[in-house]
């Protein structure tokens, strides 16, 4: 049997199918979304009836190939990801990410896994290969049959909020953060988020203001795959909470110059069974034990190739030339550090900040893995960790790429990284980044304008 045979077989056994259409029958849905994450890490999808839901466990629905990439054509005119012509993939719901809109419980949703169309004789069945959300359920097992070990994660997600009424006045040198009375201002928006996502199923635990319409919202940190599903559907209430009350939420990394940038810190930790492997049992003090250590040396030794998906688009790397502005300037770790890579936290819990707001998680995560299995399989040493602040002279350094282009030619120097993904899903992502590259450097900024215009003679 093919794996979409066996997704479909588990799609339509009695007990599954018809406790799902009890569900979906009980809540009154009667549309269905089937929602397919691409690799930028935008949710395209496509509107079933309900009544339809029988057939589309077995048959799924049908995209055509390039949309994993957002149907996006190169500086040349070429559609990436095998042109027009090229097949399409089947999209097969998985049954346990069903969710009801809140916001209009008439809908459902699915998140769905992808897979090579049955009539293709070469590998009908497969999975995709840039299918970065199945690849991670795939990653993960092979990791924990490995080790025995489950990353659980959690993500910090910033983003930038604009409108009428959202602005706020900051004394100069002073900041906006955890101020009561900015976080009033958020007050109709944050409840209104904080519900949606409960009732998806988000365990929402706590949020703060940080900068002029930066908020953070937080939620209890789950499997990877699970946390990366969490993001993705916390995007989508955003942008729904935004659209009600008639502003804007973007997660743009960087949206204005000397502004905090939008990060998405990642905390991570290795769990057997029910115990966090980073920390042994009752000691207090921040400590790592030799696979926290070893897992540790691989996030390091593998950042500088990990940049191009964790900082994935141009605007990514404006984040970390303002210094002070807790973005990370040097690949090292410290306790309880918060101006290095890695911070290690309470509770052996490693805080990765790396990431921003526009990553992809599905490519994070997957990269994470292959990092802390490769340092964990080598013993790698992460060094000593900094004590010192990262952003002043003296400490010491590896070099983290200060641009997309950087990041590619770092991508390229690592194997590790890039034997992480599917052939396919790794020469896809690296050409989008590429041409976004080449985009961004043929485009004639309003600073060139402004430095060069008038200059001479």
């Amino acid at each position: 049997m093919t794996a979409l045979d066996l997704h479909r077989e588990f799609n339509t056994s009695a007990q599954a199918s018809q406790e799902l259409v009890k569900r979906i029958k009980d809540a009154g849905v009667e549309y269905l979304y089937y929602q397919v994450v691409t690799l930028s890490g935008r949710v395209i999808a496509k509107v079933v009836p309900a009544k339809h839901l029988l057939r589309n466990l077995e048959k799924g629905v049908q995209f055509h190939r390039t949309a994993v990439s957002d149907l996006q054509t190169s500086r040349s005119g070429e559609l990436l990801g095998g042109g027009a012509q090229a097949a399409e993939f089947t999209a097969i719901p998985d049954i346990d990410s069903f969710n009801v809109l809140p916001w209009d419980k008439s809908i459902g949703s699915f998140f769905c896994r992808m897979y090579e169309p049955d009539h293709r004789l070469e590998n009908g069945g497969a999975p995709l290969g840039t299918d970065a959300r199945g690849h991670l359920i795939r990653s993960h097992q092979a990791f924990i049959k490995e080790t025995g070990l489950r990353m659980k994660s959690g993500c910090e997600p910033e983003m930038t909020w604009f409108g009428d009424k959202l602005e706020v006045q900051v004394r100069p040198g002073a900041s906006p953060a955890y101020h009561m009375g900015n976080l009033e201002l958020m007050r109709p928006i944050y409840k209104r988020v904080m519900e949606y996502a409960i009732s998806m199923g988000l365990d929402m635990i706590e949020g703060d203001y940080e900068d002029p319409g930066q908020l953070e919202l937080n939620w209890m940190f789950d499997s990877c795959e699970l946390t990366a599903d969490r993001l993705m559907t916390y995007r989508l209430i955003c942008r729904q909470v935004a659209s009600e009350f008639g502003v804007k939420a973007s997660f743009m990394p960087k949206p204005s110059t000397g502004s905090m940038g939008n990060g998405c810190h990642h905390n991570v930790s290795l769990w057997k069974d029910d115990r966090n492997v980073l920390a042994e049992p009752g000691r207090r003090e921040l400590h790592l034990t030799d696979v926290g250590l070893h897992a540790l040396g691989g996030m390091l030794a593998h950042a500088p190739g990990s940049m191009m998906i964790m900082a994935s688009t141009v605007n990514s790397y404006k984040r970390f030339w303002d210094t002070g502005q807790f973005a990370p300037t040097r690949i090292n770790w410290g306790m309880d550090n918060k101006t290095c890579t890695v911070r290690l936290s309470a509770n052996g819990r490693l805080e990765y900040k790396l990431p921003d707001a526009s990553v992809n998680p599905y490519l994070s995560h997957t990269a994470l893995l292959a990092g802390m299995l490769d340092g964990i399989r080598n013993k790698t040493s992460p060094g000593q960790p900094e004590s010192k602040d990262s952003y002043v002279d003296g400490g010491e350094s590896v070099g983290i790429p200060l641009t997309l282009g950087d990041a590619l030619a770092a991508f390229d120097r690592d194997d590790v990284v890039r034997s992480a993904f599917p052939a396919e899903l790794t020469q896809l992502y690296r050409e989008l980044k590429a041409d976004e590259w080449a985009r961004s450097c043929g485009v004639v900024t309003d600073w060139e304008r402004k430095m060069y215009l008038d200059y001479l003679p």
